[in-house]
């Protein structure tokens, strides 16, 4: 009866589930400069900015944080740091080098803060800590990432309307999205 019950109830005000995954994303002043030099190196690119998703930055700033709470950082480890803990209200995954298991990446947006459309993730690691600057850095020497950023390879198709910025601790994660987020104010908080 109380599963009746709920879903009548979630089929009655589903705009306000849509605006509560969202209500309360405010991004840090790293969070926020990595966005900028993102969009300042596709700049120099002759690339269009990338407009910031509240959506897809709650995503970024959920798994960051899954990522420095429950994921072993080793290069050897057989799950990358595309992977999911069984710790939050998401399904797991262990996202492996072959990626037989991306669709569990791609799918995140849509679980976890419904975007309704695939994400697409990079990640990066430092063990004093991420910030902006290195974070770009590194996707900017990676032959895995650069080309999200800047559209080029398998991505030079990909139209990107929504990018979501998250840093905790020692992780840096951003997310691409071809849709756009009709929920995309983002705000300064307090740092974190």
């Amino acid at each position: 009866m109380m599963h009746i019950l709920l879903f009548f109830m979630l089929s009655l005000f589903p705009e306000s589930l849509k605006e509560s995954a969202t209500a309360d994303i405010c991004v840090s002043s790293e969070e926020q400069k990595l966005y900028n030099i993102i969009n300042e190196y596709r700049a120099k690119k002759k690339l269009k900015p990338i407009p910031f998703s509240a959506k897809l930055t709650k995503v970024a700033q959920i798994h960051a944080k899954d990522l420095s709470d429950y994921y072993n950082f080793d290069p050897s480890n057989e799950c990358n740091p595309h992977s999911w803990s069984k710790n939050g209200m998401w399904s797991s995954c262990c996202y492996t080098n072959d990626h037989k298991m991306a669709k569990c990446m791609w799918d995140k947006p849509k679980e976890i803060a419904a975007y309704d459309s695939p994400g697409y993730e990079i990640a990066y690691y430092s063990s004093v800590g991420a910030n902006a600057e290195e974070g770009l850095q590194g996707w900017q020497k990676s032959p895995g990432h650069n080309p999200l950023l800047i559209n080029s390879g398998m991505w030079k198709q990909a139209e990107w309307n929504a990018i979501g910025i998250g840093i905790y601790k020692e992780y840096a994660v951003v997310w691409f999205g071809q849709l756009k987020d009709d929920q995309s104010q983002i705000i300064i908080c307090n740092d974190r």
